[in-house]
């Protein structure tokens, strides 16, 4: 059995699990909890596929393993694992489905969707599979690019956190708008989605493959995000009124110097 069948049986497993886990427990979450889990599992079987002969691949999933090190940290710490640890969003669009609609949303979107969007992503690592070709200099920049990518979002995430934590205490309140947040409104958002650009398109430079298709998992995943975000967004924007300006001010996703001429009342944190 190859690499790439013994991962279309764990997807279908994962999906098995993560249905029946939501409708036991009528939470929605279960794919958000092996999001950063599952991903490092298929990269190790593509490496066992190669019999862990081939640098390159091992690499790569060494460094998406610390990927989702770091990703799980980050869930762990915000409650994700905790019960009643769901996703606030998915309760928002309870109420705005019926429960027969959102039990089939439930099984295409969070369950099947999400699950085999985190196979594709993965996938341009069966591109190298077979490669015999030394790792080189090409590799070690493609690597320090995923490194890179990494730090930044490990950033975000930390002044996320201290933010929310400063919230907490009655020490800020509103919205994040400084850091690179001042840049970015979702600087988090766009390192995570880079890393598996960065993934893909080092496969694709590798493997001098023309099959496109290979590139379909980034593609979707930034779909998803943009879609997230702006979700997220009409949530912030009905909670604060500066959010407007705000978003008039800076970038959404990709890192950018903030827009001049605006008032500066966009960058508070305050409400």
């Amino acid at each position: 059995m190859s690499a790439f069948e013994i991962n279309l049986w764990l997807l279908a497993a994962v999906c098995l699990l993560t249905w029946l886990t939501s409708v036991i427990t009528k939470e929605y979450s279960w794919v958000d909890r092996i999001w950063s889990i599952i991903p490092i599992v298929y990269m190790w079987v593509f490496a066992y596929g190669a019999e862990f002969a081939n640098p390159r691949l091992n690499v790569m999933a060494a460094l998406v393993t610390l990927w989702g090190l770091r990703l799980t940290f980050n869930f762990a710490r915000k409650g994700g694992y905790a019960k009643g640890g769901e996703d606030y969003r998915w309760a928002i669009l309870r109420k705005r489905m019926s429960p027969a609609v959102y039990q089939i949303f439930n099984i295409f979107f969070i369950v099947i969707f999400q699950n085999a969007l985190l196979l594709a992503i993965t996938l341009p690592a069966n591109l190298v599979l077979d490669s015999s070709n030394d790792f080189s200099i090409v590799d070690l920049v493609f690597a320090l690019a995923f490194l890179g990518f990494l730090v930044f979002e490990f950033v975000a995430d930390q002044q996320q956190w201290n933010f929310h934590q400063a919230k907490k205490a009655g020490k800020a309140k509103g919205f994040l708008a400084e850091g690179l947040f001042g840049i970015s409104r979702h600087p988090n958002f766009f390192a995570e989605q880079a890393q598996w650009w960065v993934l893909a398109f080092w496969c694709f430079t590798i493997d001098g493959n023309s099959n496109w298709n290979y590139l379909l998992g980034a593609v979707v995943l930034t779909l998803l995000f943009l879609g997230s975000a702006r979700f997220t967004e009409q949530i912030s924007a009905s909670k604060y009124p500066d959010y407007a300006r705000y978003q008039a001010r800076v970038s959404m996703m990709i890192p950018w110097f903030a827009k001049r001429g605006q008032t500066e009342e966009a960058l508070e944190v305050a409400n």
